[in-house]
């Protein structure tokens, strides 16, 4: 059996393991590490499901994302209901800064714009709409703010890399040019270069992330 197939059987397996993942439409296909999915699924938050689950797949260095999503007759909403309901569930959502978030919604595509403190309430307002009927995709346009002191923000990464089982400090590289992170190295999967990514977020004072961290 080839590598090819041997990766898009380990996806497959990975994508019926999961069971946010309910979807039989979901076609897989690899090539050199590169993987694609294509197919349908019923709601958005599915289909960043199954691209997650590829992710963790050992071998996967690239993914390929064709799914298209199909929202059931049933469960379809107006845009207006869906804009209703996006800025309710934000209000109630204490991870997200209050009115600092701005929602339209074109049928079914939420759209996000703002500025917020930092990355991981942009990553929370985002998961929250994500799950809602009708949704068909949600565009985050959101901005961090930058914050005043960013001296120490490749150190305080660099630590937080090296307190997690996941890396090796010899493999990763982290710089910063004020709140800009330069990401380098390698990893063994892109789950481990997301976890990378998401550490560097973490800092307060990243306002954008250079990832040039490579699969091997």
């Amino acid at each position: 059996m080839s590598h090819d197939t041997t990766l898009q059987h380990a996806v497959t397996a990975e994508l019926i393991w999961d069971p946010k993942v309910t979807s039989s439409e979901i076609g897989v296909t690899a090539k050199d590490g590169v993987v694609a999915l294509s197919g349908q699924v019923g709601n958005y938050d599915e289909k960043v499901a199954a691209e997650a689950a590829a992710r963790r797949v050992r071998g996967v260095k690239a993914i390929v994302q064709e799914i298209e999503v199909h929202v059931p007759f049933a469960l379809k909403r107006p845009d207006e209901d869906i804009a209703a309901t996006a800025v309710a569930r934000l209000a109630w959502n204490v991870a997200v800064p209050p009115d600092r978030i701005s929602v339209e919604v074109s049928k079914g595509v939420i759209t996000l714009k703002g500025e917020v403190d930092q990355y991981f309430q942009s990553e929370a307002a985002e998961r929250e709409l994500r799950q809602l009927y009708g949704v068909v995709a949600v565009d985050n346009f959101l901005t961090v703010k930058p914050q005043v002191d960013v001296a120490a923000i490749s150190d305080d990464i660099s630590e937080a890399l090296n307190r997690s089982w996941l890396f090796d400090p010899k493999t990763v590289t982290v710089t910063a040019d004020g709140g800009m992170v330069h990401l380098g190295g390698t990893v063994r999967t892109m789950q481990e270069r997301r976890e990378a990514v998401g550490a560097a977020w973490a800092s307060p004072g990243t306002t954008a992330v250079d990832n040039r961290i490579s699969v091997v």
